[in-house]
């Protein structure tokens, strides 16, 4: 098993841990931090929409937790609760998230139910982004 399918079974068994009782759409993510290790997190929703939490943020909480603060790469999962994955990238607040924690070239990787994997930079997914060095 290579280290992106290790990845992807880290983000079902997320998304499959989910709380998405309002939207009925379930996401997984999972990192792989700059330790080697690999860490998870679900969408977690709340009858406040606003005060929910994507899967791209608990699993880069779940790495901070850990004493790590760079990830290489993350996989994503998602779509309507007990149906298929479909392709699901991060919303435009995790991208952010991504580039503070990845930087431009951390990798993105997507896929379907069919297998199909999408793979992106940072850099293609938030483009002229606001960055630490602008500080």
């Amino acid at each position: 098993m290579t280290s992106l399918d290790h990845l992807f079974s880290a983000a079902e068994a997320a998304r499959k841990k989910a709380y998405a009782p309002y939207s009925h759409f379930a996401v997984g993510a999972a990192i792989l931090g700059a330790d080697g290790k690999i860490y998870a997190g679900c969408n977690i929703e709340n009858a406040a929409y606003p005060e929910g939490t994507c899967a791209e943020a608990g699993a880069i909480a779940h790495m901070v937790m850990a004493g790590v603060t760079g990830l290489a790469e993350i996989a994503v999962v998602g779509g309507p609760v007990d149906k298929a994955e479909i392709l699901c990238p991060p919303c435009g607040g995790c991208r952010q998230k991504l580039r503070e924690f990845g930087g431009l070239a951390a990798k993105v990787h997507l896929r379907d139910a069919a297998g199909v994997i999408q793979t992106f930079r940072v850099e293609e997914l938030l483009p002229v982004s606001f960055g630490p060095e602008h500080l």
